[in-house]
């Protein structure tokens, strides 16, 4: 069966049957209990706060985006000091595969996949920074080398090893890969759904992570950003529908969207018989711990060009826009928290409210002290919210618009 078809198929069903359009809640539909999570203490006064850069960038021309992202970094007090002399590894936002749909009459890259000059400037200013190795990843939904399939859907794979000093690789973590095992990678928290994860050996063996995401809606986590980005972490091999096969190209609907079938034996399974089937409460909650297991060091947005309404052209309702937006910052729960609120929604939403269909991952790790999910403590350099603001659901605004 085709991934693409599978994959559009079982999210369109999904949403559909729980009468959501792009995270719209059907009116008059009743809220459901909050469900019970295992019992801790809330240590979201204790979460950190690291400052998050906001940064006005009109087009992907490569001076001006390598530009943006210098002063961008600049204001969060640079990363020389993180990547000197190490191996730097760059996880994409490019869900579905590269060579997925067009959304609006638009390449993926224009709308919900990171576009490839971005990678590129970012492995640019890595790379000037003193990094001695740059390796991008992500988990594919194809068994084709990395390179090949990026260069099918438009990509200029030469100009982004250039721009990186020709230091960059492409590592493909949707199996083993060339690893002799894999990583089991521990949530310090226990979990809100998996206590560990075994993952790619890539996503530990290097010395900085970095989360190059997309600025979009998700039809399910109510929004996608740096956070969300690490979802793609889980290797198909072992959480897709066919696992355990090395072979996979799955997406993880039947074990960690619906829980509708264990991990293959010797994986790390959900934390107890009580864990949700609900899809709304699952995502969320796999998504938080996935940054506990493999926490970013950097976490960089690409709100650029994007769309808004979903994370791919098969939620329908899906449409391109241009907020003109690039945010970096150190703690990615804090940059994703100030990129929500840009986006015009509250961070701190509690149980299914909106955009959050369920539960609100950014909440859950700040409960957990990763970082904060409240702008309020959040120092915002370069643009503020308010001049950033882009309502990407304006009949939804949660923060309220400039005065003009």
């Amino acid at each position: 069966m085709s991934t693409k078809i599978s994959r559009r198929e079982m999210l369109t069903c999904s949403l559909a049957s729980a009468g959501l359009l792009a995270g719209h809640r059907v009116p008059g539909r009743a809220a459901e209990p909050e469900p019970k999570r295992p019992p801790r203490a809330d240590r979201s006064g204790d979460a950190p706060s690291l400052p998050v850069a906001v940064k006005r960038c009109e087009s992907y021309e490569p001076r001006l985006l390598r530009q943006t992202i210098d002063e961008a970094v600049d204001l969060i007090g640079g990363i020389r000091k993180l990547v000197v002399n190490k191996t730097v590894t760059i996880k994409l936002n490019v869900t579905g595969g590269p060579t997925n749909g067009d959304l609006g009459g638009l390449p993926a890259y224009r709308t919900y996949h990171v576009h490839p000059n971005m990678v590129a400037a970012v492995c640019a200013a890595i790379h000037d920074a003193g990094a001695k190795r740059i390796i991008v990843v992500e988990s594919q939904f194809s068994a084709k080398p990395p390179e090949e399939d990026l260069i099918a859907g438009g990509w200029d794979v030469k100009a982004i090893k250039s721009a990186g000093g020709n230091q960059v690789t492409f590592e493909d973590t949707r199996n083993r890969g060339r690893w002799p095992k894999y990583s089991r990678l521990n949530v310090p928290w226990g979990g809100f759904l998996y206590p560990a994860f075994d993952l790619n050996q890539r996503y530990e063996k290097t010395d900085v992570f970095v989360s190059l995401a997309k600025m979009k809606d998700h039809g399910n986590t109510g929004v996608t950003l740096a956070v969300k980005n690490l979802f793609g972490n889980m290797p198909s091999s072992l959480y897709g529908a066919d696992a355990p096969n090395e072979s996979s190209t799955s997406y993880r609907g039947p074990i960690v969207h619906l829980g509708r079938k264990a991990v293959p034996d010797g994986v790390p399974a959900e934390i107890g018989p009580d864990v949700p089937t609900d899809w709304k409460l699952r995502v969320p909650r796999a998504t938080a711990d996935c940054l506990g297991a493999r926490p970013v060091d950097l976490a960089i947005i690409d709100g650029i060009e994007t769309n808004r309404g979903g994370e791919g052209f098969w939620i329908r309702g899906a449409e391109p826009i241009q907020p003109k937006l690039l945010m970096v910052g150190r703690n990615a729960v804090c940059t994703d928290a100030v990129c929500t609120a840009v986006m015009g929604y509250d961070p701190t939403a509690g149980f299914q409210q909106f955009p959050f269909q369920g539960e609100n991952h950014l909440q859950m790790l700040a409960s957990v002290a990763v970082g904060t999910n409240d702008p309020k403590r959040i120092e915002v350099a370069g643009l503020s919210i308010q001049e950033a603001l882009h309502p990407f659901n304006p009949k939804r605004l949660s923060v309220p618009l400039p005065r003009t």
